[in-house]
């Protein structure tokens, strides 16, 4: 499951996105050429700092290190404009591991101070396994209150 995916919150020409990386300075660049380079540069500390507030937040449940989508500035150098990271939603072998997977997936999720709404959706489906997880202990709990023997297999099922 991916969480942090960012999409571009501005426009962007496409004469600026297929720009060649003509000029070096900025003082070379028109006014209107400094604006998307300033927006672009802004863009990139943003997504930078979303998606490392994910990573830390992930842990050992982070499956590989963030990935961005990038685009090309006025002055040639490419800038972060959307990014993610992916981790493992899978649940744990046992109703109490899961439940501390789907808390770690929440927190991950809502980590970076202003989550996307794949980032809220992410964290809704950790919840909804972290609730199931829960239900499952619960039963798991009456059933040994009771003598119940547990069933030959048992497992908990969240699809993402």
């Amino acid at each position: 499951m991916n969480i942090g995916a960012i999409t571009s919150s501005y426009a962007i020409s496409p004469a600026t996105r297929a720009a060649p990386p003509a000029a070096t300075a900025s003082t070379q660049l028109s006014p209107e050429a400094l604006a998307v380079l300033d927006k672009l540069k802004s863009r990139d500390l943003e997504v930078r700092q979303h998606e490392a507030a994910h990573m830390a937040a992930a842990g050992g449940l982070a499956t590989s290190g963030a990935s961005f989508t990038y685009e090309r500035g006025p002055n040639g150098v490419n800038y972060a404009i959307g990014g993610e990271v992916n981790i493992d939603t899978s649940p744990g072998a046992t109703p109490e591991e899961t439940i501390e997977r789907a808390r770690t997936i929440q927190a991950a999720a809502l980590a970076p101070a202003a989550p996307s709404d794949a980032d809220r959706a992410v964290a809704a489906q950790a919840q909804q396994m972290e609730s199931q997880a829960r239900a499952e202990l619960a039963k798991q709990k009456t059933d040994n209150a009771y003598g119940v023997a547990p069933a030959a297999t048992s497992s908990v099922n969240v699809y993402a």
